[in-house]
């Protein structure tokens, strides 16, 4: 039911990420992801949208400190 409403658990997050699912909540309780609960059992939820806006954020990221390092290290 969740999964057809958007919505992951931290195990799913972290391969979605690449990262831990360790790495997954610490980012959870630093506002990083935002945490939803799960009414009857508590479990951690992210929406997939946010995993997805991360992982572009980070991918942009990774991208631009490269051509960074690239231009920084061409000879003179």
């Amino acid at each position: 039911m969740l999964r057809h409403a958007g919505f992951v658990r931290v195990k799913e997050a972290a391969q979605l990420l690449g990262v831990s699912p360790n790495t997954v909540r610490s980012w959870g309780a630093d506002g990083k992801i935002t945490e939803f609960r799960h009414p009857a059992n508590n479990y951690r939820l992210y929406k997939r949208k946010d995993i997805e806006r991360l992982l572009r954020k980070v991918e942009q990221s990774a991208t631009a400190a490269g051509v960074a390092t690239k231009r920084r290290s061409k000879p003179r």
